[in-house]
């Protein structure tokens, strides 16, 4: 048997309901925005399109110069 796949919308919908009642719609935003930003960086780092700590200390290094 064939397990569905979840849907974007199905996503959405999970990370609202598991939200407070009482939140506020720019927190909501928020919530979604951080979630796809998590998601996005679980896929880069699946298709290895990352860099080392060192590399990484280097470029945080070179905004400063």
């Amino acid at each position: 048997m064939a397990i569905a796949q979840e849907t974007n919308k199905d996503r959405v919908l999970k990370i609202v309901q598991d939200l407070p009642a009482d939140i506020a719609y720019d927190d909501i935003l928020r919530e979604l925005a951080l979630a796809r930003m998590i998601d996005r960086g679980l896929e880069d780092s699946r298709a290895g399109r990352t860099v080392s700590n060192t590399e990484a200390k280097r470029r945080i290094d070179s905004w400063s110069a």
